[in-house]
């Protein structure tokens, strides 16, 4: 239990009436504007945000008129507007505007801070508000969704989403802790606890009897949990279970959920109703918790020598049995491997940066795994959007970034001073350590537009150093408020503790080995922050216990507009975009053409690559692209998916630089095998992570596909039963042998000659055609007849003229051969082909525009002059007549529309400005008859493999990972996190 600290937890100076807070804080303005409301440099319009369930055809939230600013997306302002507006549809208490909104959460902060002695002056009170307001309207950050929902309403002021619970070895508190779950579920929030204290079965009770075990009362609060849900909500409760390694009911535990996935089996080959939310489900039991398994260094070293470990007794510590270590870790890794859980959390390590020991040890977390602290305790959230503080010229403002978390911080510690909790020891430890959670999203998407792989040395040192200036500048400002407000309550007894995590967090700082100027720069305010840090914090002492995680960041990423959330890579290269009037739209996704720039493509290389990502979804074999670029596109899911162990070494680059740990699951293919598993836990261990989940695609059978290519019906997709099996007709393979035919050309047969000019050297090319006009030889005259460089040319022409002719399209030979980069290259006299970057790319480009049609050009990228220019005029390379039109009338008619670029209602094509200023064009949208509602579902129609997702029990759509939850991008709704 956590013990109580005595001691006033926000101590106030100076009067509340804004004058004469004494020493208060001196806010700079940063991001604001001197003499003008944030409001006033943000266009707004009004919108209708009508919510449909796909599936049903229902509607399930409507309301008009709203107002939001121009440059939010609709489903930003869709999401927000059903999640967050409070008030009765249709009433005048309904809130209306984005404004309302703000003004609610930023005016209630700010009050809270002035009457606590936070600011030195009204004007820095008001230089707050308006700088809390910019960066909240800008999409710069966001409050967890609890602020969102409660703050400056007349519901309890409750502002955290995570909640660490405490259950001792009595009858008592095990019922207690039924009764604070169930009110943290009903109000929309989840629990974590550890459940090693209650005595095992195989333990005596004092009355004689043999104790039931954890495992055995988990049955009980699961029931409960999944009745609350029932009862009300639309998602699952949100929970996490742990259990200590050395527990003498540990296989069990382990087990538990693993034997349930065979007994959904075999009740859906019985015709019940298995799939999740199907109506025989709520007979499977711990499905409503996620579980982890508290395993020690002791336990790890065993592991890997192979040693005995021994289980022991929870009365007095007394060995139970011995086990072998390689054995029950196997059993975790299997269970694992068939059902997901559980997942391990590494005890020594995470007790190791634990700022508060003397008050007690850090025995659990919360349901997503990335705050860990004391026992009855909670921790508010917020998150950055990452891309927004990447610059004009693609690199990170490090400066802005440190100058956003001053605010941010700020802010956090202040809901504190007014926030209610759902029970009294919550309440009464978060007000005595403070525990804060900033984190970021959008780094997936951050690296991407750098050019940086996520799997890539330069990728982990730009995550690393960011995370480490986020919590270095977070302590930094904590010193700060400590000297205007004190310290938090429990921070005399845990001094010497706390300041040996921080120079522990500076040691890892000092470790980063930065690869670019890029990271470099990040790198040296990093390392001034915590120079800083530990400066101030012996001075002043630190405001808050904790600063920082890294959560899953599912609904208030898609209230950023954020393409990625939290630490995860980018989701899929294609995505899924909702029109202002209605309609939709697939969209390449626009850090893409951005990173291609930065790496150095032309703009028709640009348009090329982008084009072909719309309509494969990966960039293998795409027009001009490079190899060695690739891994900059590589994602969560598709064609390049991330290797296991890239996520687990990006999160090892982040996890020294956070109080917490990290929302986020190491997916795994189908395939993966147990050993897989191990390594994952293994070596998650060894770099140092402090909890680490697995998922191994399709290991849940009561998970629902939507339907389409990826649709299994809840059935296992590797198993048939005896009678399909039988009713299986034998197949006869026949060995068919491909001879290719020469289509040789006529006698006669028309030709062209071109000449040209690469870069100052002068060359001749002739082509000549079948009758049917397709290409069938290329001759090439370059230098002296008898030189090397002649012989060359002619063996190449002849090699190029017998593929055409044995039926190699010239299709295949411009997507190989042009963008090769050698010289000479430079300006060319060739009015369609002004750039070549070497001769074959010039001469496979004019070959392309003499032979093949529009369709197959445009696919490549490759356009005429004179196409370019009515581009450029009228927004349309060339689109037949019954494609063009109004995009309005378009989706007023009810067609969806795609293209590689979002498209807007106004025209065709419009010039329009990225979100840093500079001119871009948008290509223009082509008529589809896509089924897909969400990202995921259109990867599943691009890739023709499923996404193991659920569907969303509000909208019908199917949901995508964000952290070790899931998100629903059509109305924001969460398997669990907010």
């Amino acid at each position: 239990m956590t013990e109580t600290v005595s001691g006033a937890s926000s101590s106030t100076q100076g009067t509340t009436n804004g004058k004469g807070h004494g020493k208060g804080l001196t806010v700079e303005r940063v991001f604001s504007t001197p003499g003008v409301h944030p409001y006033d440099e943000v266009t707004w319009e009004r919108r209708d945000v009508v919510q449909t369930n796909w599936k049903t055809g229902a509607t399930v939230f409507e309301q008009r008129g709203v107002e939001y600013p121009s440059t939010w997306s609709v489903n930003a302002s869709t999401i927000v507007t059903t999640k967050y507006f409070r008030g009765a549809v249709g009433t005048e208490a309904r809130e209306q505007s984005l404004r309302q909104l703000i003004d609610r959460i930023v005016k209630t902060y700010t009050k809270a801070g002035a009457d606590h002695g936070y600011f030195a002056t009204d004007a820095d009170t008001e230089v707050f508000e308006h700088e809390l307001t910019w960066l909240l309207v800008n999409q710069y950050f966001s409050f967890n969704s609890p602020v969102w929902f409660n703050v400056g309403t007349a519901s309890p002021q409750q502002v955290s989403a995570c909640f660490i619970l405490s259950v001792d070895d009595s009858m008592d508190s095990i019922l207690n802790w039924y009764k604070e779950e169930g009110f943290i579920f009903k109000g929309g929030s989840g629990a974590g606890l550890n459940l090693s204290r209650i005595r095992s079965s195989k333990e005596l009770l004092s009355s004689g009897g043999t104790a039931s075990g954890p495992v055995s009362f988990m049955r009980g609060a699961d029931a409960s949990a999944g009745t609350i849900k029932s009862g009300g909500a639309t998602r699952r409760a949100a929970k996490m279970v742990v259990l200590d390694v050395d527990h003498p009911d540990i296989v069990e535990f382990v087990e538990t959920k693993a034997k349930e996935e065979d007994k959904i089996r075999a009740l859906r080959d019985a015709g019940f109703d298995m799939d999740l939310g199907g109506a025989d489900i709520t007979s499977v039991q711990y499905q409503n918790a996620n579980n982890s398994v508290r395993v020690s260094d002791e336990f790890m070293r065993a592991v890997e020598d192979g040693t005995d470990f021994a289980l022991r007794g929870r009365k007095n510590g007394e060995e139970i049995e011995r086990v072998d270590a390689r054995g029950l870790f196997r059993k975790i890794s299997e269970a694992a491997w068939a059902c997901a859980d559980p997942g391990l959390q590494y005890d020594d390590t995470i007790n190791d940066w634990h700022t508060n020991p003397e008050t007690g040890r850090i025995t659990a977390s919360n349901p997503c795994s990335e705050y860990m602290s004391l026992d009855n305790s909670s921790c508010n959230l917020a998150s950055l959007n990452l891309l927004k503080f990447l610059k004009d010229d693609d690199t990170f403002d490090a400066a802005l970034f440190a100058k956003a978390v001053e605010f941010i911080i700020t802010a956090m510690d202040i809901s504190i001073c007014f926030a209610d909790f759902p029970t009294e020891p919550i309440g009464e430890t978060t007000r005595n350590y403070r525990q804060l959670g900033i984190g970021y999203a959008n780094l997936g998407a951050l690296l991407m537009a750098m050019g940086l792989g996520y799997d890539s040395d330069g990728g982990r040192a730009m995550a690393a150093t960011i995370t480490s200036l986020m919590t270095g500048q977070s302590y930094k400002r904590s010193a700060e408020l400590a000297a205007v407000v004190g310290p938090y309550a429990g921070y005399a007894r845990n001094a010497d503790a706390h300041k040996r995590v921080m120079r522990k967090h500076q040691a890892a700082n000092d470790t980063i080995r930065t690869l670019a100027i890029a990271d470099s720069g990040v790198h040296k305010l990093a390392t001034q922050a915590w120079a800083e840090v530990q400066k101030l914090g012996e001075a002043n002492g630190f405001r808050n216990a904790q600063a920082s995680v890294l959560a899953p960041t599912g609904t208030i990423g898609f209230m950023m507009d954020c393409d990625t959330t939290g630490i995860e890579p980018d989701f899929s290269l294609v995505k899924f975009k909702k029109l202002v009037g209605g309609g939709s739209m697939q969209i390449v996704n626009q850090t893409i053409p951005r990173a291609l720039r930065k790496m150095g493509y032309q703009p028709e290389q640009v348009e090329a690559i982008v084009a072909y990502i719309g309509e494969n979804g990966h960039v293998i074999d795409a027009p001009g692209l490079r190899l060695e670029h690739y891994e900059v596109f590589d994602t969560a899911m598709g064609a390049r998916s991330l290797k296991p162990m890239g996520h687990v070494r990006m999160m090892a680059a982040c996890q020294p630089f956070l109080s917490g740990a990290i929302s986020k699951t190491v997916n795994l293919p189908e395939s993966a095998t147990v050993e897989e598993i191990e390594d994952v836990y293994l070596q998650s261990w060894k770099l140092g992570l402090k909890a680490t989940a697995v998922y191994r695609d399709n290991c849940k059978v009561g998970q629902p596909l939507s339907d389409g290519k990826g649709d299994n019906k809840g059935k296992d997709s590797n198993l048939a039963t005896d009678a399909e099996a039988d009713e299986t007709p034998t197949k006869v393979i026949e060995k068919v042998i491909y001879a290719p035919t020469r289509k040789r050309l006529p006698k006669s047969r028309v030709s062209r000659t071109t000449s040209f000019t690469v870069g100052g050297a002068e060359g001749y090319m002739t082509s000549g055609a079948h009758d049917d006009g397709e290409l069938g030889e290329v001759f090439l005259k370059l230098g002296k007849q008898g030189s090397t460089l002649a012989g060359v040319m002619d063996a190449f022409s002849i090699a190029v003229s017998i593929g055409l002719q044995y039926g190699v399209p010239l299709e295949t030979y411009v997507s190989k051969f042009t963008n090769l980069r050698f010289e000479p290259a430079g300006l060319t006299d060739d009015p369609d082909v002004r750039m070549a970057q070497s001769l074959m790319d010039y001469v496979f480009r004019r070959l392309a525009l003499d032979y093949l049609d529009f369709d197959a050009r445009s696919m490549l990228g490759i356009y005429s002059a004179s196409e370019r220019q009515r581009h450029l005029e009228t927004g349309s390379y060339d689109l037949p007549p019954e494609e063009t039109g109004n995009a309005s009338e378009l989706i007023e008619s009810g067609v969806e529309l795609v293209s590689p670029q979002p498209v807007t209602a106004e025209a065709e094509v419009v010039e329009t400005k990225d979100t840093h200023g500079a001119e871009q064009r948008e290509v223009p949208a082509k008529v589809t008859t896509t089924k897909a509602h969400t990202s995921a579902e259109l990867l599943e129609q691009l890739t023709g493999t499923a996404v193991d997702s659920p569907l969303c029990m509000t909208c019908g759509t199917k949901m995508r990972p964000a952290g070790s939850c899931y998100v629903c991008e059509g109305c924001g709704s969460t398997s669990g996190c907010s």
